[in-house]
């Protein structure tokens, strides 16, 4: 005889609360910028603590309506309020999900992990969850960029997504063209119907039908060329000032074409390149975490590194995809010291910015601007940049950043491959 067990209603089910939901309400608190406070640090860590996720998954789960009005009944006590210890015991078994689902991982580096047990009477001190810090893992920075992407591409309407179209054939798996005759370093895909009749209208039918190396035919296939991009984020002072955050929207642009290309076109590649007073690559894993700061904006050093990093990339296609809001105001001199100018458009910085353009487009390397300021002499700036080295220039803002890059990497085209 089967019997079913009642167990006593605890609270709210934790497992009933969608992770993708609450890591999307999540995404503005784990991706911060600085912004909050831009005038008080720069490179630090956010305030990444148990303590702050807690208080940023309450607002989500409150504030943001992640959960209904009968389900925050369910968490009220006799009065009609929210209890706390409810409350808080649902928090912890959502940060427990998000970690045993991989999205999130605790960084206990700040407890002393060698402590011994203290001996005798002691005395309360600084808990020890205060020093324990949180991170995005590779599955929360990629779940972050899909949901990104995802939002981009609905609204850019129906797309194909798919590998980036040339005007020229080569010989593959997928065949689209009509068949031709075998060449040396040609995949061998044989297509057998073109080569037996080949033979046999050169000797009739017989038996055996004798092949000669001139009958062998392959199929042809649209050849789709590999694309190596280095994003340049401008990380300078100003991208946080003026009321308006555009570091954060440009990262998660880089987290979008970070997810399209490993899904979409797996034979490109993507670099990113943060430049303030100097420049320097970061790991994709890294840009989650990455503040602005400091002030300056070295174009130069960024532009110079970037040409350094496709330098070593054997793809047919290689660009620079630059997102700023400013103008050129520091340099890196020859013995290492950097120059800045932070008042108007300096004639040597400009000078040496200009022939560093001039020397990614004797590289063949494209440069695409986008522009999220719009004043005079930064857009006459930009205009000489892309002259220099026949790119593109788009003024856009934070809200259709990500549309025009996401549009001109997809719908990108060549006309001849070397």
């Amino acid at each position: 005889m089967r019997f079913t067990r009642y167990s006593k209603w605890t609270g709210l089910d934790a497992n009933s609360i969608s992770l993708e939901e609450l890591l999307d309400r999540l995404s503005d608190f784990l991706l911060q910028s600085g912004f909050d406070d831009p005038y008080s640090r720069y490179w630090d860590d956010a305030e990444r603590n148990l303590e702050s996720l807690r208080e940023a998954i309450r607002r989500a789960l409150v504030e943001e309506g992640l959960l209904t009005d009968e389900e925050l009944q369910q968490l009220a006590d006799d009065e009609g309020n929210i209890d706390s210890k409810a409350m808080a015991q649902l928090i912890d078994q959502l940060i427990e999900r998000l970690i045993e689902e991989g999205y999130l991982r605790m960084d206990r580096e700040g407890a002393d992990a060698n402590t011994q047990p203290a001996q005798g009477q002691g005395k309360t001190g600084k808990p020890v969850e205060q020093s324990i810090k949180f991170e995005l893992t590779d599955k929360g920075i990629d779940f972050l960029g899909y949901k990104t992407l995802k939002e981009l591409i609905g609204s850019l309407g129906k797309s194909a997504l798919g590998r980036h179209d040339t005007s020229h054939l080569s010989t593959g798996v997928e065949a689209s063209e009509a068949a031709r005759p075998y060449r040396f370093g040609d995949t061998l895909n044989l297509d057998v119907n073109a080569t037996l009749a080949s033979a046999i209208q050169r000797e009739g039918l017989g038996v055996p039908i004798n092949l000669e190396y001139t009958d062998l035919m392959v199929s042809q296939s649209e050849y789709q060329s590999s694309c190596a991009t280095v994003l340049m984020l401008d990380c300078s002072h100003s991208m946080i000032l003026y009321g308006e955050d555009r570091f954060t929207p440009a990262k998660r642009v880089a987290m979008a074409l970070t997810h399209l290309i490993r899904t979409q076109y797996p034979g490109d590649s993507l670099s990113v390149v943060l430049f303030h007073d100097s420049a320097e690559e970061i790991p994709l894993s890294a840009l989650a975490r990455a503040q602005v700061g400091p002030y300056h904006t070295n174009t130069r050093e960024g532009l110079r590194l970037a040409r350094k990093i496709l330098a070593r990339q054997s793809k047919d296609m290689r660009q620079i995809i630059m997102i700023t809001d400013g103008k050129p105001s520091a340099m890196t001199m020859e013995d290492g010291r950097i120059y800045k100018n932070p008042f108007g458009l300096d004639p040597m910085i400009l000078k040496e910015t200009f022939k560093e353009v001039a020397q990614c487009r004797r590289s063949q390397i494209m440069i695409n601007t986008f522009m999220l300021a719009d004043d005079y002499y930064l857009v006459e700036f930009v205009k000489k940049v892309t002259e220099i080295c026949r790119g593109k220039a788009y003024f856009t803002t934070t809200l259709t950043l990500g549309q025009y890059i996401l549009m001109d990497y997809v719908k990108r085209r060549t006309t001849r491959i070397h």
